[in-house]
C-alpha cells in the first residue's frame, strides 16, 4: 500500500488564500512556512477545475513582494479573481479545484530555438516596444521549441516572422 502524499506547503498556502478570499474576502496571512527556503522568487499559481480544464493562472516572472509566501498569496488570489479569461471563482467551485504553484528561477537569455526545450524551460518573449508574453514549461500540446515560440508570440501579439524580439528561458519547480 502506498503512503498518502504529503501536502505541499506552498500549495496549501495558495489554496488557503483562495478559500479565505473567495468565502470571506479576507487576505490570508503569509507567515514563513516550515520546510520552505526563505527567499524571493517569481511565482505562478494555476487553477484547474475538476475536469482538468484551466480555471485561472496568474503569476510574476520576477519577485514583486517581500517573500515567496507573499508572492504565493497574492498570485493565488489574483488567479482566482483577476484572470481576464475567466469570471471570478465562486465558493461552489472550491471543492474540485486543483491548485499548482510554479516557483521560477531567474530568466536567462536564450540565443534561439537551439537553447529551448519546452519540457524543461518556460520562455519569455519581448519586443523593443514593450510587448511581451510568457509560457510556462511542460504544458500539454507544447512539444517542440517551434510550437512553444509561436504560442508565446501569439499570446503577446508578436509576429515571430516580422517583429524583432528577444527570448529568455527559465526553469520552474512545480508544486502540486
Amino acid at each position: 500500500m502506498s503512503e498518502p502524499a504529503i501536502p505541499d506547503p506552498l500549495v496549501n498556502l495558495a489554496r488557503g488564500a483562495i478559500e479565505s478570499y473567495v468565502r470571506d474576502q479576507t487576505v490570508a496571512e503569509a507567515s514563513p512556512l516550515p520546510g520552505v527556503e526563505p527567499k524571493r522568487a517569481g511565482v505562478f499559481v494555476c487553477l484547474h477545475s475538476g475536469d482538468g480544464s484551466l480555471r485561472g493562472c496568474i503569476g510574476t516572472f520576477l519577485p514583486t513582494r517581500a517573500t515567496i509566501e507573499d508572492e504565493v498569496v497574492g498570485n493565488a488570489i489574483s488567479a482566482a479573481t483577476q484572470d481576464p479569461r475567466f469570471p471570478p471563482l465562486t465558493a461552489a467551485e472550491l471543492g474540485d479545484l486543483d491548485v499548482s504553484v510554479d516557483v521560477l528561477e531567474p530568466p536567462e537569455p536564450a540565443k534561439g530555438l537551439e537553447d529551448l526545450d519546452p519540457k524543461v524551460y518556460g520562455i519569455i518573449v519581448r519586443t523593443p516596444d514593450g510587448r511581451q508574453a510568457l509560457l510556462l514549461p511542460d504544458l500539454e500540446g507544447i512539444d517542440t521549441p517551434e510550437v512553444q515560440l509561436r504560442t508565446t508570440c501569439r499570446k503577446g501579439g508578436i509576429d515571430p516572422d516580422r517583429d524583432t524580439y528577444s527570448i529568455h528561458r527559465f526553469r520552474v519547480t512545480r508544486h502540486h
